[in-house]
């Protein structure tokens, strides 16, 4: 054994200051919408079900599992009973899981009631998957909950862990939880559990909110700087802040797991490729002008590709339809976070003075909060493309119910009717009563009424910074997800 148990327990009781009478210092008290989740799981988890918490480095992940160990011990939870353990730690990695938790019985013997495991990482450990699947079947007492930073979590073992593992995904910070974390003060706007809420409102009500809703807007802009991951968005400069997100992708994410996740080698080309998806983000994916570009082959990109998805870096979307013409057509890329791209290039407050690049960046932020608000309810996502080069950038299939979303962000001209012929046509063909429309301007904000080929349809056209601010609100205040 490379430590003796001694240095090794002395590791964990470092991880686990409740053993001792302590707490961890300095845990944030406001907690994100996730949070509610992971309560629930602790207080009734499904039977034979372990928590998977999912997401990119740096997003937040250790945060919440150690606000859950928190709760625990506030509950009365016995603290020998609670084991948190990371596998960043390379002696932890090294002595595996069962050793692990030989070790800590050995020093800390078990107590009545349930046990209550937390593992970070534990894609690190070795043979992962068929312990977990053990310990879920086996060891009915233990309520395990682990983290990992790549998709491989929830696909590489689904032959040995299928229905062992009740996933959360957690994305970057949404703009509510943004001014949340930094504490800034937000103007006084009605909770909106649900944007179609909006369609009932009278035109006063947009004309009086448009105006409370002013201040969001700066705020908004800031957020797209410093990005949703709560490390860099709590640093007060700019540029240290997109240095840190710079630092935290590229170094930690395409070098460090990269490798050893994946034993990927070529790691200039994978940066160049993830170079690429930034200067594109919010584009279709032109694969051959890409590989012609880099002067890489097909396989090659393909599966950078895949690996930038496993690792929660980008989102994929397909267009809209099926069949083979779907399987071959080109696919939509989204970066994970807004802040992303202009800090990989270097881009700092220029963004805000760059029409196409902001609205990229606004379509990126938008997605994201899309798509978090859906994800526990295995909704598609896709783009859709017609003739004329008409187009509506996200479409949700919710339950059977498509929702389009068209983001213009640009001046009150560009988001007139005449502007929307994409929408309206997709509408119209589809037979859908509403859409929504996310705008620039803060006063941009009403029901547009459509009639087309006997097809009435409704379109909302709300500015980003509000559409962002009620999706991250209902998100982190309503007791159950409802639709936008």
């Amino acid at each position: 054994m490379v430590a003796s148990k001694g240095e090794l327990f002395a590791v964990l009781r470092q991880y686990n200051p409740w053993w001792a009478g302590g707490r961890f210092q300095d845990l944030p008290i406001w907690r994100r919408a996730a949070f509610r989740e992971i309560s629930t799981w602790m207080a009734n988890p499904p039977a034979g079900r372990a928590l998977l918490l999912s997401g990119a480095r740096q997003v937040g992940k250790t945060t919440l599992l150690l606000q859950a160990i928190d709760e625990l011990l506030d509950r009365g939870v016995v603290p020998t009973n609670i084991l948190y353990a990371t596998f960043d730690h390379p002696l932890l990695k090294l002595i595996g899981l069962d050793a692990l938790l030989k070790l800590w019985r050995e020093f800390e013997p078990a107590r009545e009631g349930p046990e209550y495991l937390f593992l970070d990482e534990i894609q690190v450990a070795k043979d992962w998957q068929t312990w977990l699947k053990h310990q879920v079947d086996f060891e009915k007492r233990r309520r395990i909950g682990v983290t990992g930073s790549a998709t491989p979590l929830a696909v590489e073992g689904q032959e040995s862990g299928v229905g062992r593992w009740q996933t959360i995904r957690l994305a970057t910070l949404s703009f509510f939880e943004y001014l949340q974390i930094r504490k800034l003060s937000a103007p006084p706007l009605p909770a909106v559990d649900s944007l179609r809420e909006l369609f009932t409102w009278q035109q006063s009500q947009f004309v009086r909110y448009s105006e409370e809703a002013r201040p969001l807007i700066g705020q908004f802009h800031e957020y797209l700087l410093r990005g949703g991951f709560p490390q860099s968005a709590l640093v007060e400069s700019f540029s240290l802040s997109q240095k840190l997100l710079r630092e935290d992708i590229v170094d930690k994410v395409l070098k460090r797991d990269m490798t050893a996740l994946f034993g990927v080698r070529r790691i200039l080309e994978l940066e160049q490729v993830f170079l690429y998806l930034c200067l594109h983000d919010g584009g279709l994916l032109n694969l051959p002008e890409l590989c012609s570009s880099l002067q890489l082959k097909r396989p090659t990109v393909g599966s950078f590709i895949d690996l930038l998805e496993t690792t929660h870096l980008i989102h994929r979307l397909m267009p809209f339809g099926y069949g083979k013409q779907v399987l071959r057509a080109r696919p939509k890329i989204y970066l994970a976070d807004a802040a992303i791209a202009p800090s990989v290039l270097l881009k700092g407050k220029a963004l805000l003075e760059d029409p196409d690049a902001l609205g990229r960046a606004v379509e990126t932020a938008f997605f994201k909060h899309v798509f978090t608000r859906y994800y526990a309810r295995s909704v598609g996502f896709s783009y859709w493309r017609g003739k004329q080069e008409r187009e509506v950038d996200i479409i949700a299939d919710v339950d059977g119910r498509l929702v389009p979303f068209e983001v213009k962000y640009r001046s009150p001209s560009h988001t007139g009717s005449g502007e929307l012929k994409g929408m309206i046509g997709f509408c119209a063909d589809h037979k859908i009563e509403t859409g929504y429309v996310i705008t620039r301007e803060i006063s941009d904000f009403q029901v547009l009424e459509i009639d087309q080929n006997e097809t009435k349809t409704r379109l909302l056209k709300i500015p980003a910074p509000l559409a962002c601010y009620w999706l991250g609100r209902s998100e982190l205040e309503s007791a159950n997800r409802v639709d936008p």
